[in-house]
């Protein structure tokens, strides 16, 4: 039998990959975080708002989710605004087909 999902070095490290992506979006705040930005562009000092967390566990998890390229941010004037990164998303969910 062929399982295309672990059988070359590449199709492992899409694997790894997706598994990674998984453990990040499953904490329950990052995924609220991005629940949120999809719905428009903010700061964190709206963000925090919402999730009833203090403003610097929120931008932790902003952190976290910048890293891996998940939103993006711009500086506008003192605030740090910060939005979906739809081109990454769609990437991750086109994968998360493959192996579903």
């Amino acid at each position: 039998m062929n399982f295309d999902c672990c059988e070359t070095k590449k199709s492992k490290e899409k694997l790894k990959e997706m598994i990674n992506f998984l453990k990040i979006i499953s904490e329950e705040n990052r995924l609220k975080i991005l629940c949120i930005l999809q719905k428009q562009e903010m700061c964190v000092c709206k963000i925090w708002q919402y999730l009833d967390l203090p403003q610097n566990l929120v931008s932790h998890h902003l952190k976290v989710l910048k890293n891996f390229n998940l939103i993006k941010s711009k500086k506008e004037s003192t605030k740090v605004i910060y939005s979906i990164n739809k081109k990454e998303l769609n990437k991750y969910s086109k994968l998360l087909k493959h192996y579903l």
